[in-house]
């Protein structure tokens, strides 16, 4: 059961995604409505689909394109992937000073479960609370495997989702609820 999330009222909060601008100050608002004669739609638009990696890059959403165009020398997309990084490590470092430490990392979902670079970089980061990742191990994509070394002090481990089965689940046990009432 998860008890906290990156994420507020809605998932703009929390971790740069990529076209959610992730964690901002929330007298942005009003500077953006005064300053640049923005109306609300158009912010919140503007924080949805054109902010996080792709706004920080100007390439794309994908990861992929941002990285490969890093690799090219793209000093806006080795930006957003920096910043990516640095929020990833920043909630699991927030994590990690709620909890007293950490026993797992779990990588899923797009990034996490496809992503080596992403995974070796905020791996590095938390060299401190005595993480080690097996770089062979970290070469897999989209399979569940645990990617920390033998020395690691915290595993390390990925994950694939299936967010469809998930749905699909969830969705079949509210029908046969709402059956179960409407007929009890």
């Amino acid at each position: 059961m998860s008890v906290d999330t990156s994420m507020g009222f809605t998932p703009l909060d929390g971790i740069v995604m990529g076209t959610r601008s992730g964690r901002v100050d929330p007298a942005i608002i009003t500077f953006l409505m005064g300053n640049k004669q923005l109306s609300a739609a158009e912010i919140e638009h503007m924080l949805n689909k054109k902010s996080g990696v792709l706004g920080l890059s100007k390439v794309s959403s994908d990861f992929r394109d941002v990285e490969e165009e890093a690799i090219k020398g793209n000093k806006q997309a080795k930006t957003a992937l920096e910043v990516f990084i640095y929020s990833v490590v920043k909630e699991i470092g927030a994590y990690a000073a709620a909890m007293n430490g950490v026993d797992v990392i779990v990588f899923t979902a797009g990034v996490g479960e496809n992503d080596s670079y992403i995974r070796t970089e905020v791996c590095r980061y938390l060299g401190y609370l005595g993480l080690e990742i097996d770089e062979d191990k970290n070469r897999i994509r989209g399979k569940e495997e645990f990617i920390s070394s033998s020395e690691s002090r915290v595993k390390v481990i990925v994950i694939p989702t299936n967010e469809e089965l998930l749905i699909a689940k969830e969705t079949v046990a509210l029908v046969d609820k709402r059956k179960t009432y409407r007929y009890n």
